[in-house]
């Protein structure tokens, strides 16, 4: 058949300018040249790449790093993305979250590492990132795409399915998974992790995986490609008519509660909430990733809230009648798994960038950007305050905390060559530290310790993981915060347990010539879960570092490992301190020094930080021979008729 249809002139547009560059050249050249901004400020959104290289990565982005450096170094200008050599994957990982959190999400680094262990090491880094919502681009290598070579070292080889590798288990513990089987689907893959990475309510691990063969392949790529090119980070506006349900909601509340979150601090709407509370006298508990949200002598601050919270925060709590959720995702310590808020009539306002967490608890969802939902609740509510009487009730129990607080800090009832324990080394740090200063944690006793006792004074002097609480996490982390802001100090808090897992990061610390203090407390095993194990009728039981005895139990003699040595053989600085006088002297030397400085104290693991009266639900055997383990089962069932699923109609 003959088309009858009308011939049109072609006319073939101007071919557009392309370079020649491997996948790897590409992918670090499109990194280096993204940009975000929110509220008209501006900066570079990867501040390098962390790396291990191996046999799936050294000649593809490795290659690639090395061209840029070296191009850069010819060039006397800076390289597109800066290298740093790590020494454990899931660390790397750890280090460029940490940045992130610091900055607020506003930057972060890519990471890279080779096939098979290498990659899926990174498995935790990714869970830990995508929990706590913050972002983080994860390069792991791939087996071959060509599978000319097939089965590769280090290749997984599954019967059933030829086209799965290990990097496949990345796909439920990121936000965004692609894998690059061709050059042509580079740049769609790029663009779609870097939407993922700089949208807040959807941020968390991005993971592009690129078989090895293809990031040594040569492509034409477009030059607009490797433009640059800025993404805007939202600021959502809640809409008008939730607003005003929820301002309803807050008019009829006699005993209101405020729950800052982790969104308050990345949404820098810590003034806001100052002014908020300061206008209404509604109080604030705090989460761990929002503690910091106000000064801890603010007068509306009663502190850390749930599990391991303050005795202030938890009264006020039981009784609240309106709880607003500000930036929470509501974990179970925050709620004290579900029996923190004890009040029948409880009803919930819950602000937050990401739906999925404005739901949680019933009430109204206000999904919005925490400082914009905040101003736009001052106006609605500006005729609201709370009582006289609450707010002196608010100012007594805060107070009364304090008073515990400093209690558990003092040491002039103690003879001066006593050791110190927990509380008092936290109280050390805290009161020996500038306000400026970052305090940093994830795993063990010392989280909850640090949430109940901290005394936060600046609003990014707070860094705790607590979405994960990932071991191995402190060091890491710290070298990521004090990557982040070179001009505060990083207090790293870690117990023995803790450091064990990834000590070696020392060492990217020393190499880097990033300073950070770390406090390394010795208490001989698990402290937490030896609390823990204790509370729950299991005696400690497989908690302590030590010898097998006679009879074959770990009950003998505690063992004989030096961990100063250990910190001192990775190349930082040591100081070994028994007493109160000693670790001052100590912090004072390591804050003068511009060395990574480790200070070693030993503590009693069986003195505890003051309870919270609060709970957290850990399932205890229902039937048992012991004692201690029937003792723990009744208490557990006392608690159980408290907790509440909290699930209410929407308002």
């Amino acid at each position: 058949m003959v088309s009858t249809a009308p011939k049109r002139a072609e006319k073939k547009p101007d071919a557009e300018p392309t370079v020649r560059l491997t996948v790897a050249q590409a992918t670090i050249r499109f990194l280096g040249s993204q940009y975000v901004e929110r509220d008209g400020e501006r900066a570079k959104f990867f501040a390098g790449a962390f790396g291990i290289f191996g046999h799936g990565n050294v000649a593809g982005l490795g290659q690639a790093l090395l061209q840029d450096e070296v191009s850069a170094l010819e060039g006397g200008v800076e390289p597109t993305l800066r290298y740093v050599l790590g020494r454990n994957e899931q660390a790397m990982v750890h280090s460029a979250v940490a940045y992130a959190r610091q900055k607020d999400r506003l930057q972060t680094w890519a990471v890279t590492a080779s096939v098979g262990p290498g990659s899926t090491n990174m498995l935790t880094g990714a869970a830990l990132a995508t929990i706590n919502r913050l972002p983080v681009l994860l390069l792991p290598a791939d087996t071959f795409a060509t599978r000319v070579s097939s089965p590769v070292l280090q290749e997984l080889e599954l019967p059933s399915s030829g086209d799965v590798t290990v990097n496949d288990a990345f796909k439920p513990l990121s936000r965004y998974f692609d894998r690059v089987w061709r050059p042509e689907q580079l740049s769609a893959a790029l663009l779609g992790a870097m939407r993922v990475l700089t949208d807040p309510a959807e941020t968390g691990a991005a993971t592009v995986a690129i078989p090895q063969d293809v990031q040594a392949e040569a492509h034409e790529w477009p030059e607009s490609l490797f433009a640059e090119r800025t993404w805007h980070i939202a600021r959502p506006l809640p809409e008008r008519s939730v607003i005003a349900r929820a301002a309803e909601v807050i008019r009829t509340a006699r005993k209101p509660l405020i729950v800052a979150g982790g969104g308050v601090i990345y949404s820098d709407a810590s003034m806001a909430l100052a002014a908020f509370c300061e206008q209404t006298g509604i109080p604030v508990a705090v989460s761990q990733a929002g503690k910091g949200s106000l000064p801890y002598d603010h007068p509306q601050s009663v502190g850390a809230i749930g599990s391991t919270g303050t005795t202030a925060a938890n009264a006020l709590a039981s009784e609240a009648d309106v709880v607003i959720g500000i930036g929470t995702r509501y974990s179970d310590f925050t709620s004290a798994s579900r029996t923190a808020f004890n009040n029948p009539d409880v009803r919930f306002v819950n602000i937050n960038v990401a739906s999925i967490d404005s739901v949680k608890q019933g009430g109204v969802s206000v999904v919005s950007d925490a400082r914009e939902a905040i101003d736009a609740l001052g106006v609605a509510v500006a005729d609201y305050s709370v009582s006289d009487e609450y707010r002196m009730r608010t100012v007594a129990l805060a107070q009364e905390w304090d008073d515990t607080v400093s209690s558990a800090y003092r040491l002039e009832d103690r003879s001066e060559s006593a050791s110190l324990n927990q509380n008092q080394v936290i109280g050390l740090v805290n009161t020996l530290s500038d306000p400026r200063d970052v305090v940093v944690c994830a795993a063990g006793s010392m989280p909850g310790d640090l949430h109940k006792l901290w005394r936060a004074r600046d609003r990014k002097g707070y860094h705790v993981e607590y979405g994960y609480s990932c071991m191995g996490y402190e060091i890491a982390g710290g070298i990521g915060a004090k990557m982040a802001e070179p001009d505060r100090d990083v207090f790293i808090m870690v117990g023995d347990g803790s450091y064990l897992m990834m000590a070696t990061e020392l060492v990217t610390a020393v190499q880097e010539n990033v300073k950070v203090i770390v406090v390394l407390v010795q208490n001989h095993g698990f402290a937490s879960i030896g609390s823990l194990s204790e509370a729950l009728g299991s005696q400690r039981f497989g908690t302590d570092y030590r010898y097998r005895s006679a009879h074959g139990t770990l009950d003998g003699p505690k063992l004989p490992v030096d961990l100063a040595a250990n910190a001192a053989s990775l190349g930082a600085d040591v100081i070994r301190v028994v007493t109160a006088t000693e670790f001052t002297d100590a912090v004072k030397v390591a804050k003068s020094s511009d060395r990574t400085t480790v200070i070693h104290v030993e503590t009693d693991p069986l003195i505890p930080a003051p309870d919270s009266e609060s709970w957290w639900d850990v399932p205890v055997s229902e039937t048992s021979t012991l004692a201690s383990t029937q003792t723990a089962y009744r208490t557990y069932t006392e608690w159980k008729k408290v907790q509440r699923s909290f699930v209410r109609p929407s308002e």
